[in-house]
C-alpha cells in the first residue's frame, strides 16, 4: 500500500564506519535527530553551435556535490564519536576534528523510512516494506553546537557526498558509494541494524540549566566582569568548527578522487551575556596578551558530567555592547582559536563525554 505522506515517526538516520562498510556492526544509528535534509544539485554545459538555435547537447562537466544537513539533541557524545569525531573517554587527548584531518573515503548517511503510522524504532529489524535513501562518500562540512536558555542543547551539522541512491528495500541493498579513485560504484550490498530508542545514554537531552561556562582566563581581557557569583548572566554560547573541503579533480575521473580540509581551520565561540558588572581592561594590553582558555561544561540531571568542550589557544576578537529603553543591557563576545595537528593538545576545540558504548563494535 503507498503511503499518503512521510513524518519523522517513520524515519531514522544511519552513518557508516566509512565509505565500504557493509555490515550492520559498520554502521550506528544517529540518536535524538531532530531534522535531516539533503540536496542536489546537477551543473551542466550547454553546447551550441552556428546554424542551431537551440543547444545541441549538455554536458555534466563538473560532477554533483549532494548536500545534507541534520540536527540533533546534545547528550554525551555518541554521535559524535559516530561521526568520527574525537571524544575523550580517559584515552590520550586529541582535537576533536581530528578524526576528519586525515585522507579518507568519507562516510555513507542511510535515512531508512518505514510504511505510514509506524514509529520506526519500535518496527524490529528493516524489511522490503521499508524504503532508504543512501548519501555515499559524505565529508563533514561544518559542525556547529548552540546551547540557549529556553531550549536544548542542539548539535547541527552539514556534510558533502559524492552520490545518492534511493532502494524499494531496506532488506539488503547496493551502498550508494564509490570507488574515488576510479570513479565507480562500490556494488556493495549493505544491511543496515534494527532501529531504536537510542539506548547508549540514559540521558534524553541536557538542560540549560546545567550548562556552565568558564571564562576565567579570558576576564581582564573584556570590559564585562565574566567571572564569579557577581560576573554576567550568561544566555547563549554557540561553537562552529567549519571544515570546508576543496574537491581534487583529475583528467580521466568522473568524481574528485579526494576531498582534503581547507586548512587553517578556525575554530569560534560566541556567547551572549546580560551585563551587571565592568571590570579594569585597557585595549592596548589586550592587543598584547596571549592565547587563553575557555570551557562549557554541560551536566545531566544528576550533576554528573555529561560532555565538556574546552577551546584552547583562544584569542578575543571582538566584544560588542548594546543598551536600549526598555531591554537590559548586553554583550556579544566572540573568541576564535586554530586547530592544531592530532597529537597538538594545546591548541583547537576538545572534547569529552560520559558515553562509553561502543561505536562501531570498539570503544
Amino acid at each position: 500500500m503507498a503511503r499518503n505522506r512521510v513524518i519523522y515517526q517513520s524515519e531514522a538516520l544511519f552513518v557508516s564506519d566509512n565509505a565500504s562498510s557493509a555490515a550492520t556492526t559498520g554502521h550506528e544509528q544517529i540518536e535524538r535527530v531532530q531534522s535531516a535534509n539533503f540536496s542536489y544539485t546537477i551543473n551542466r554545459q550547454d553546447v551550441n553551435q552556428f546554424g542551431n538555435l537551440a543547444r545541441i547537447d549538455s554536458i555534466v562537466l563538473d560532477p554533483p556535490t549532494v548536500s545534507v544537513d541534520f540536527s540533533y539533541y546534545l547528550t554525551a557524545g555518541f554521535n559524535e564519536r559516530a561521526l568520527g569525531f574525537y571524544v575523550d573517554t580517559g584515552i590520550a587527548q586529541r582535537n576533536f576534528a581530528s578524526g576528519h584531518m586525515i585522507a579518507s573515503s568519507g562516510k555513507n548517511i542511510y535515512i531508512a523510512t518505514s510504511p505510514e503510522g509506524t514509529d520506526i524504532n519500535n518496527d524490529g529489524v528493516l524489511t522490503t516494506t521499508d524504503t532508504v535513501i543512501g548519501i555515499g562518500n559524505a565529508y563533514v562540512s561544518d559542525y556547529s553546537v548552540d546551547m540557549s536558555v529556553g531550549s536544548l542543547p542542539t548539535v547541527s551539522l552539514s556534510m558533502e557526498g559524492a552520490n545518492v541512491n534511493s532502494v524499494a528495500s531496506g532488506s539488503g541493498f547496493l551502498t550508494p558509494a564509490i570507488d574515488q579513485e576510479a570513479g565507480t560504484a562500490l556494488g556493495l550490498r549493505v544491511a543496515l541494524p534494527t532501529p531504536d530508542s537510542g539506548i547508549s545514554t540514559p540521558i534524553t537531552a541536557l538542560r540549560p540549566g546545567d550548562i556552565t561556562v568558564h571564562l576565567a582566563d579570558v576576564d581582564g581581557e573584556t570590559i564585562a566582569d565574566l567571572t564569579g557569583t557577581d560576573g554576567a548572566h550568561v544566555q547563549s554560547v554557540s561553537l562552529s568548527l567549519p571544515l570546508s573541503r576543496t574537491p581534487l579533480d583529475r583528467l580521466g575521473s568522473r568524481f574528485p578522487f579526494a576531498r582534503e580540509v581547507d586548512f587553517p581551520v578556525t575554530v569560534s565561540m560566541s556567547v551572549s551575556a546580560i551585563v551587571n558588572e565592568t571590570v579594569a581592561m585597557n585595549l592596548t594590553d589586550t592587543l598584547q596578551s596571549g592565547v587563553q582558555n575557555a570551557s562549557v561544561i554541560l551536566n545531566d540531571e544528576n550533576g554528573a558530567g555529561a560532555i565538556r568542550w574546552d577551546l584552547k589557544g583562544a584569542q578575543v576578537d571582538s566584544e560588542s555592547f548594546s543598551t536600549a529603553i526598555g531591554s537590559n543591557q548586553s554583550v556579544d563576545l566572540t573568541l576564535t582559536a586554530q586547530v592544531g595537528g592530532p597529537a597538538d593538545t594545546t591548541a583547537g576545540l576538545f572534547c569529552s563525554g560520559a558515553s562509553i558504548t561502543e561505536v562501531f563494535g570498539t570503544t
